[in-house]
């Protein structure tokens, strides 16, 4: 599915995001390079980590009449400005179009939430499959003219879909997965393959309220807000740098039914969030935390 917004309006805009040691005239020697060959700055915004001394920025800027082409841009600000600041960074240019994978099990509100946001041209972005341990979203796959692929797994053969899993992606060409509550613990050998490219949701009862009916067990507790996390996924489960979070409060009044549909709304939010900042290039990761620029 390609239901891509318009963006033929909008001006082509190079992304640059920074970290490296704290010091004095970073901010100028990066602006300093955009004006000098003649870019035009859009958007830039930074954060200095006053514990650990790390600097940290995003910047975009209008290519239109660019001096340096795109394919010289990283080489030769590396050149210029980054290697002398021993600067990390990230190019992208805003006319790319990520191809994303998502992973389902047998709940379908993440699903037709971020769907419908791909649908409706919300999100520049392509999904090329839908890939689950179940076939009862199949349909919805259907619906929307995505590949629907099944790949049941158990304790036998999980090593043997995982690389099943891992070759189709590859062939897809797919940059990134979102786990749209997805069921199934990835391995550390799939992880790997797409560090800090894999988005997953879940409530944020962990480690309270685990297991299979976190709702039921948080109604005996009487809680009082429920929650849910969105984060990558790395070996350490659910221990990911953390994207996005939100609450909401809940009372006596409510059934375990209120609080099973509060937090499925909360868990759609809270993932398109994610995902939003993700396909925008607004998250740098140092230390398994994230900077999340506006």
């Amino acid at each position: 599915m390609s239901n891509i917004e318009n963006n033929n309006s909008k001006k082509r805009s190079a992304i640059l995001l920074i970290h490296c040691p704290d010091r004095t005239g970073l901010v100028a020697s990066v602006t300093d390079f955009i004006g000098t060959n003649n870019g035009n700055i859009l958007y830039l915004e930074q954060y200095v980590d006053m514990e650990k001394k790390v600097f940290f920025m995003r910047v975009e800027w209008d290519l239109t009449g660019f001096l340096i082409p795109d394919e010289k841009i990283g080489e030769k600000f590396d050149s210029s400005t980054g290697n002398k600041f021993q600067m990390r960074r990230e190019l992208h240019f805003s006319d790319e179009v990520l191809r994303m994978a998502i992973f389902v099990s047998e709940m379908p509100h993440c699903l037709y939430d971020i769907l419908s946001r791909c649908y409706s041209g919300e999100w520049s972005v392509e999904v090329p499959v839908i890939v689950s341990n179940h076939k009862t979203l199949q349909p919805i796959a259907e619906k929307f003219g995505i590949d629907f692929k099944y790949y049941p797994i158990n304790k036998s053969n999980k090593h043997e879909q995982e690389m099943l899993e891992l070759k189709l992606l590859e062939e897809l060409r797919i940059d990134f997965v979102v786990l749209a509550r997805y069921m199934q613990i990835l391995s550390e050998d799939f992880v790997s393959k797409f560090s800090h490219k894999i988005i997953n949701i879940h409530h944020s009862f962990l480690p309270a309220f685990p297991g299979a009916k976190p709702y039921h067990s948080a109604y005996e507790r009487g809680v009082k807000v429920i929650g849910s996390t969105s984060h990558y996924v790395t070996a350490d489960l659910d221990a990911g740098p953390i994207i996005e979070q939100d609450v909401v409060r809940v009372s006596h009044a409510d059934s375990i039914s209120d609080l099973i549909r509060k937090g499925k709304d909360l868990e759609k939010v809270v993932l398109s969030r994610a995902v939003w900042n993700h396909i925008q290039r607004k998250i740098l990761i140092y230390d398994n935390r994230t900077v999340i620029f506006s």
